[in-house]
């Protein structure tokens, strides 16, 4: 009986998630009008009349965010290698990154969760997340339109209703708004997949379902919506070309707040905590890099110049911050270890990553240079002397690069690499930050209180003490 009515919530959960579907395929379908009959037809002597002139075909109802798709080949053709690009980031490589840097007996649950928050985030996003993240909202409780379109969307598009064929979202009218809508999902989806980095090796997988449900539409899809959505942050003139904010701020915190409501590991402090794999580390880092060209050049939106300084200006920040995070774990520790290159990497990678299409390749190598020591401190020195088990530096490198990141876009971005850069400043990209750094702290933590009274949050110490994956999923690597 116990056992029954521990899996009961689970499956009342997927009998709702289930109807709730199927209601709403049924909700959006519309009849096809029946066929005239030979009796409604039109008067024999009507077909001797000459032909009338074809009508021309009506225009498509349109949402308020949306405009008639002109589509453009080339820039459809490389958003949809982008998409692929940007996926490939969460699924395998972050799973892999992620998966190497944990102990053995956590490997299998580490890379679960990333799938895990793929498939959650995937059917938040078809269900709400998008509509909200990109939709224009309507007055409502006193506030007027321009009030609540500075906040969050609508809910016109919930389920995709009223995405077509022949629709694009306003500010791409060159891509399919189904394209457009898969290339946000994958930013929808790495996102929150970056946060279970912070709270790695303790958190049970139920909860971080619920966790991943309630953060893509509370804290992601707001935020996304401020900075890209036509919010208010956006029209501030806040510059973020690829989601320094909106991605990796946001993560971060989040991360930084998980870390510290969980507590720390079993033994963390008091016995070593050692990587088990640092190659499939290597192998993960290696396919952020390549997913990251689709991430960063992709959010051109077209196959143009800006793609080109953006890839360029990608690929100059990683390799100056790995180079600079190694100079300082050397002079520090002696030696460059390859968890600490990798991270470098990657910390590069995320500085860069608000600039990427607004800065010429000298501010990126800048950007790139001042990273690696930025997020080595954050990292390593100040996670010490905080005291939280941030487990894969979450905060240090994803939330410390991309405040770095946004700062220094204010600093560097130039006209001569993209108009929109005009007024950029220090004071607008704080500006942002502080509003991303806010609704995320807060958000997440009320999000983690309803966790820990309904799900639960963390595993029991035996389980912590064995490993999550025979506990959690019934598998666990074999020993060599």
């Amino acid at each position: 009986m116990s056992q029954f009515l521990n899996r009961l919530p689970g499956a009342l959960a997927l009998c709702l998630l289930t109807l709730a579907l199927f209601w709403a395929g049924g909700a959006f379908a519309q009849e096809a009008p029946a066929a005239p009959t030979v009796a409604e037809a039109a008067p024999a002597e009507a077909a001797a009349a000459p032909p009338a002139e074809p009508e021309a075909a009506p225009e498509p109802a349109l949402l308020a965010h949306q405009a008639v798709a002109e589509v453009d080949g080339a820039a459809s053709a490389w958003i949809l290698t982008s998409t692929a690009l940007v996926l490939l980031m969460t699924l395998p490589g972050l799973a892999l990154f992620y998966g190497g840097m944990v102990r053995r007996k956590n490997v299998i649950a580490t890379i679960t969760q990333s799938l895990g928050v793929a498939s959650v985030v995937t059917l938040a996003w078809f269900a709400v997340g998008y509509s909200l993240s990109f939709g224009v909202g309507e007055a409502a409780f006193g506030f007027s339109d321009e009030q609540v379109q500075s906040v969050i969307g609508s809910l016109d598009a919930a389920f995709l209703n009223g995405v077509t064929m022949e629709t694009a979202y306003a500010a791409a009218p060159g891509l399919p708004e189904y394209l457009w809508i898969a290339f946000q999902l994958t930013f929808a989806i790495i996102t929150p997949a970056l946060v279970t980095g912070a709270f790695a090796e303790r958190i049970k997988y139920s909860a971080l379902l619920l966790f991943t449900a309630l953060w893509s539409v509370f804290v992601y899809a707001p935020i996304c919506h401020w900075v890209w959505g036509g919010g208010f942050l956006g029209s501030a003139g806040v510059l973020d070309f690829a989601g320094g904010a909106v991605v990796h701020v946001n993560s971060g915190v989040a991360g930084l707040v998980c870390a510290i409501f969980l507590g720390a590991r079993k033994g963390y402090g008091a016995e070593p905590i050692v990587a088990h794999n640092p190659v499939l580390t290597m192998i993960g880092a290696s396919l952020l890099l390549v997913g990251w060209i689709g991430f960063n050049a992709g959010s051109a939106w077209a196959a143009d110049a800006v793609a080109g300084v953006a890839l360029l200006n990608t690929i100059i920040a990683a390799m100056a911050a790995s180079l600079t995070w190694k100079i300082v774990e050397v002079i520090e520790k002696r030696k460059p270890s390859l968890i600490g290159v990798l991270s470098g990497l990657v910390a590069g990678l995320v500085a860069i990553t608000p600039a990427a299409g607004f800065v010429d390749p000298k501010g990126a190598i800048i950007i790139g240079a001042a990273a690696g020591p930025v997020c080595y401190a954050a990292s390593v020195w100040i996670k010490k002397l905080l005291r939280y088990d941030d487990s894969l530096d979450a905060f240090g490198i994803h939330g410390a690069g991309g405040l770095l990141g946004a700062l220094l876009t204010g600093v560097f971005a130039t006209t001569a690499i993209n108009g929109v850069s005009e007024g950029a400043n220090v004071g607008n990209q704080a500006l942002g930050l502080a509003f991303t750094v806010a609704w995320s702290a807060v958000a997440t933590f009320v999000i983690l209180v309803i966790c820990k009274f309904t799900t639960g949050l963390r595993v029991s110490e035996a389980q912590e003490e064995d490993g999550l994956d025979t506990h959690l999923h019934g598998e666990a690597l074999e020993h060599a």
